[in-house]
Order: C-alpha cells, then sequence, then structure tokens
C-alpha cells in the first residue's frame, strides 16, 4: 500500500492545479436522456454549454460531463455511444469556458482517452477503477486528475441495494476498498497528488450506511487525499425527510454538504450550484474565519 500523502491543499490535474484555499463545487452535466434527475434536458453540445455557462455564472468551479447513467436498471452504454454524447460536449466546454477545469464521469479508458485528448482534465471515475483496468494506465499518461468512488458491481447495479452488504463498521470496509484502489492507480502511475476521493453516498449503500458514512467521514479525509461528495438530491435524502421526491430535495442536499464541509471534504457534485456555493461561503466563513 502505498504511503497516503499529507493532506494537501490542491489538486493536480491535466489542466492546472485546482486549489483548496476554498470549498470546490463539480457543477453535474449529465448529457444522457435516463439519469435520475436530469436525463434529456441537456443533451447536444449546444443545450449542455449553454447550461455549462449558468453554472459557472452560478459558482462552479469545474464541471463534470457524464454520459452514462448509474441510475438502477439503465441499460450500459456502448462505447461508441458515450463517445458520440461526451466527447462534442468537451470540446464544446473546453472552447466557451475556458479555464474551468472539465472532468468526464466515465468507467471506460477508451472514452476517457479521448475526453482528455479533447482537452478535458480530469476523469471521475465511478468504478474506481474497478470496471476498466486500462483506466489507471490512460489517466497516468495524461498526468490528469483522478476521482476514485467507492462502488460495488457493474454501472447498472452500482445505485441499488443488492450489494449494500458491510460488516459492523462500514465505514472500515469502504476505507479499505478505496485503498485498494489507491493502491491501483500507484501501480499504473498515478501520482498521489492527482488522486481525490468519494465515498460514493448512496452507491451500494442504503441509507444508514450513507449516514454512517457521512459521520465517519473525518476518517476518509485522514488518509491524506482531498475528498469529495456527490450527496445531490439522492435517495437516502429523501428516505430522511419522510420520503420526499428528488425535486423536493435541494434542502437535505445542502444539509449533507454542509455537515461534510465541517469534516473536512473539499469537493461537491451537484446539480444546484447557486444554493451550493452560498451555503457553502457560509458555512466556510465559520469554518475557517478570516
Amino acid at each position: 500500500m502505498p504511503v497516503a500523502p499529507a493532506l494537501r491543499s490542491g489538486w493536480l490535474t491535466a489542466t492546472g492545479a485546482i486549489s483548496f484555499d476554498r470549498p470546490r463545487i463539480a457543477g453535474v452535466l449529465n448529457v444522457t436522456p435516463d439519469s435520475f434527475w436530469d436525463g434529456g434536458r441537456h443533451a447536444g453540445a449546444d443545450r449542455a454549454r449553454a447550461h455549462a455557462e449558468r453554472l459557472v455564472e452560478e459558482g462552479a468551479d469545474l464541471l463534470d460531463v457524464g454520459g452514462e447513467s448509474t441510475r438502477p436498471g439503465a441499460g450500459s452504454v456502448s462505447v461508441a455511444d458515450e463517445l458520440e454524447r461526451v466527447l462534442p460536449v468537451v470540446r464544446a466546454l473546453v472552447r466557451a469556458c475556458p479555464g474551468v477545469p472539465v472532468s468526464v464521469d466515465t468507467v471506460k479508458a477508451e472514452v476517457a482517452d479521448a475526453a482528455l485528448a479533447e482537452g478535458a482534465g480530469i476523469i471521475n471515475d465511478v468504478s474506481g477503477l474497478r470496471l476498466d483496468p486500462a483506466m489507471g494506465d490512460v489517466v497516468a499518461r495524461h498526468s490528469a486528475g483522478l476521482v476514485l468512488m467507492h462502488s460495488r458491481g457493474a454501472v447498472d447495479r452500482m445505485a441499488s441495494y443488492e450489494l449494500a452488504e458491510y460488516g459492523a463498521d462500514p465505514v472500515g470496509d469502504v476505507i479499505r476498498e478505496l485503498e485498494t484502489a489507491i493502491a491501483h492507480a500507484s501501480i499504473a502511475g498515478v501520482q498521489p497528488a492527482a488522486i481525490v476521493l468519494d465515498p460514493g453516498l448512496g452507491f451500494a449503500k442504503r441509507t444508514e450506511q450513507s449516514i454512517a458514512l457521512l459521520a465517519g467521514l473525518h476518517r476518509l479525509v485522514e488518509l491524506g487525499y482531498p475528498v469529495m461528495v456527490g450527496p445531490s438530491r439522492k435517495r437516502f435524502i429523501g428516505d430522511l425527510t419522510g420520503g420526499l421526491a428528488a425535486e423536493e430535495r435541494l434542502e437535505g442536499t445542502l444539509a449533507v454538504c454542509v455537515a461534510a464541509l465541517l469534516a473536512g471534504a473539499r469537493l461537491f457534485r451537484v446539480h444546484d450550484v447557486r444554493a451550493t456555493r452560498r451555503a457553502l461561503d457560509v458555512a466556510e466563513a465559520i469554518r475557517s474565519p478570516r
């Protein structure tokens, strides 16, 4: 197991370093027809570019483009189809939003390679390098940033409860599995300073397990890698608020982001950028008064 770095104040990516002098927000830009919250709304380069510009105006620090849904039961997407969805959007964002890092949410090394060649700087692998053995090599070759998210199973099973079986310490189980992902990244040549960890809230986790991870997030932070959370309008928030539907989960999302910030998270992947930016700016001012 490689030695974890000291807790860092920045993140190395293929398009430059991202500082963590303040909480950083990754604006979600799904270009899929079937994502649970915004499926189909931003498909196509023109609509995606317009939405990305709004996200940046609202306070997004980077843009996370996804071409394959991870909702339970979603059909698999071929490499060709994912490339057709993602590449025109990456090209458009690199031109329209200069200086704003572009992340691509993919588990396929071929998609990652092509997107990085088009100017993306980060790969967000929701499988934590489990599903494509070539992914680490691609990220290392491009000197890209890498998000290692904890999940289990194939893409269409990740967000289900099928594999949500943990021992008495689910936080420790997740940490051990993420340490395996870190080791694989290290073997492939990915630099520690390029790695961000994501506990994968809601992915192969029941509500009580996502809550345990949030309560124990400081343990993940102590590994020395920056931590990103992606709670945006997820099912566990609905469970905690009396069964609210996705369109009514904004306040719960903001509560999770603030709690995660206070536990040490520095990156927040969300759909609702403006509200999250305001909430995090206030919480950060309280957490670290200057």
